[in-house]
């Protein structure tokens, strides 16, 4: 899978581990930044992977920052991004099934290096359910989408 992660500082270290991780279980990583864990602002890089989903191809992305709410907001901006914070392993498996989540955001202050992985793992290996019901309610979705941004987006 082509995954685009990125993180301000404070979930630069997180996002450190997670890229080993992710290529250790055979996924192509893209690291968008941040390159260190010096003050640096979430929106630039929340906006990075989620283009990178939206425009580029990338199959998920993950994004970290200290609570996951604000680069959440950024990547919601963008066409045909689904992102969601999930903090436990219940969450990541219900965002996947009921909506399709396309890009996972984790807040650095309420996972531990062990639960990020397995929220992840969880994340990855679940698919999106082929129950009417959350089908119509993604669709429902890409159709505001339409109304906000166009056909052409």
């Amino acid at each position: 899978m082509k995954i685009g992660i990125g993180a301000d500082h404070g979930g630069f270290e997180l996002k450190a581990h997670l890229i080993d991780f992710l290529k250790s279980m055979g996924h192509s990583v893209t690291d968008f930044g941040a390159k260190d864990n010096s003050p640096s602002d979430y929106p630039e890089f929340g906006y990075k992977v989620a283009y990178a989903v939206s425009k580029e191809g990338f199959d998920r992305g993950v994004l970290i920052c200290k609570t996951g709410i604000g680069i959440s907001i950024v990547a919601n901006k963008l066409h045909s991004v689904r992102a969601g914070v999930c903090q436990d392993i219940e969450t990541a498996k219900l965002s996947r099934e009921h909506n399709d989540l396309n890009v996972l955001v984790m807040g650095s202050e309420f996972v531990s290096l062990k639960s990020a992985q397995e929220i992840l793992d969880v994340w990855l290996e679940t698919d999106f359910s082929t129950e009417t019901r959350h089908r119509r309610r993604v669709k429902q979705i890409a159709e505001i989408e339409k109304k906000v941004f166009g056909e052409r987006a």
